[in-house]
């Protein structure tokens, strides 16, 4: 069985943002992007960068967010498998931690996205606009575009949506688990990645182009790219089925993270990828679900039930891996083992305050913001992922605390991205895995 190991169990703590810049590429288009197997450089931001925060304000935001994605989450799965249901579409994951910066039409108007492995449709607003929130950019005028086009009620991508009419072309609704949404024309456009003079360019990708957009969680951007596993999503219409990104750590805006679109050649990784198999639940296909069998801490192999991970017959359970949830969330009963577990490994007195908004806090002795841990291995399927300790511990000298960065769950777990810091994380829609490659990103 492989294992990935971390390199030291000694956490020199920090916290976490993350902030990127493009890397420029030649011009090309969709056709030759595929022919060529050209892989993508794109630049990624943490939606808090910049505002001045304390390392806990940080965290606390984006613990806040994890929280409402996490109810998010689970009312997808709800409404998928109730017939019951009474809601007028289909909902979807919405708004992330990472912002993309891409260029719609000709010529290109550049504009800010949410990046979100939770969902599939890529949208921006567009005019004219009934009802749009206030963006970052101006807002996209189609008829300003000589690349846009209206797609026909008959094509596949029309098809694909998980609700729609027909009238004046594919209109589309797809509704967040916030009841925030869009509504519009579905359209195709020319898309590019990079920066001015040095654009990647990828020609009919077909797109939302919102009229009716509300809700919280979107004025930090313009629109939002789907990264999912359904026919909507930026990977499957690039016809290349691949991408990574590659998380720095969230304590320096002067490091970079990057989302690479199509095949890696190589990377100056420290250690062999680790590679598990992608699950598919039914009910939400477009979710990235790891087969997650166990936990350890320390020595401890906790005592889970196999079943605690697994999918329901109803779609509800499972562990998805997202880019967009900030801590990892764990079924109550498999984190409360870790958590007593846990407790007993620490030589810290246990922090009762609940200031933090983390589940287990320690206090931590005057000055310090060093603290020996247990280490922490995800046992998946075939392998093993031992996890550096910054990457689940936080602590800060100034508050007095030292917190795992993890939470309970009931139902539906989440992988998210703290515990991806510094890895590489491969995904292969063709061959329906997963691989984490210790990597130090702010280098690639």
């Amino acid at each position: 069985m492989a294992r990935l190991q971390s390199p030291s169990s000694l956490l020199l703590v920090s916290l976490i943002i993350a902030i990127t810049f493009i890397d420029p590429t030649c011009s090309t288009s969709r056709k030759a992007l595929t022919q060529q197997h050209q892989t993508v450089r794109v630049s990624l931001h943490h939606v808090d960068s910049g505002k001045n925060l304390t390392k806990f304000e940080l965290v606390q935001k984006g613990i806040k967010r994890g929280n409402q994605r996490l109810q998010k989450l689970k009312a997808m799965v709800l409404a998928a498998s109730s017939p019951d249901s009474q809601l007028e579409a289909p909902i979807h994951a919405g708004n992330g931690e990472y912002l993309m910066q891409l260029s719609i039409g000709t010529p290109p108007e550049a504009f800010p996205a949410v990046l979100d492995t939770g969902s599939d449709l890529i949208w921006t607003q567009c005019k004219p606009c009934t009802q749009c929130y206030k963006q970052p950019t101006p807002i996209f005028d189609p008829a300003k575009s000589s690349s846009y086009s209206k797609l026909p009620c008959d094509s596949k991508l029309c098809s694909s949506l998980p609700s729609s009419t027909c009238s004046d072309g594919c209109q589309y609704v797809y509704t967040y688990g916030d009841y925030s949404m869009t509504q519009g024309i579905l359209a195709s456009e020319t898309f590019a990645f990079g920066d001015s003079g040095h654009q990647v360019s990828v020609h009919s990708i077909g797109f939302g182009c919102g009229e009716d957009n509300e809700g919280d969680g979107f004025e930090q951007a313009s629109g939002l790219v789907g990264l999912g596993r359904g026919p909507l999503s930026l990977v499957s219409q690039l016809k290349q089925p691949k991408f990574s990104y590659c998380l720095t750590s969230m304590d320096d805006d002067a490091k970079t993270s990057t989302l690479f679109l199509g095949p890696l050649a190589s990377v100056n990784a420290t250690q062999k990828a680790l590679t598990v198999p992608l699950l598919t639940n039914p009910s939400q296909p477009s979710f990235y679900y790891l087969p997650l069998e166990g936990i350890t801490v320390g020595d401890t192999r906790l005592s889970i039930e196999k079943s605690t991970f697994k999918v329901g017959d109803d779609g509800s359970g499972g562990v998805i891996i997202d880019s967009g949830t900030t801590i990892t969330y764990i079924e109550d009963s498999a984190f409360n083992a870790l958590k007593k577990e846990f407790t007993s490994q620490m030589s810290l007195s246990v922090d009762k305050s609940g200031s933090s908004g983390l589940d287990l806090c320690f206090a931590l002795p005057s000055g310090t913001n060093q603290v020996e841990v247990p280490k922490l291995i995800f046992h998946f399927r075939g392998a093993d992922l031992e996890l550096p300790s910054e990457n689940y511990m936080i602590a800060d000298s100034d508050v007095g605390l030292a917190c795992l960065a993890m939470g309970a769950s009931s139902g539906m777990s989440i992988f998210g991205n703290v515990q991806q810091q510094n890895i590489l994380v491969n995904h292969d829609l063709e061959k329906k895995t997963v691989s984490f490659v210790p990597t130090q990103c702010d280098q690639l």
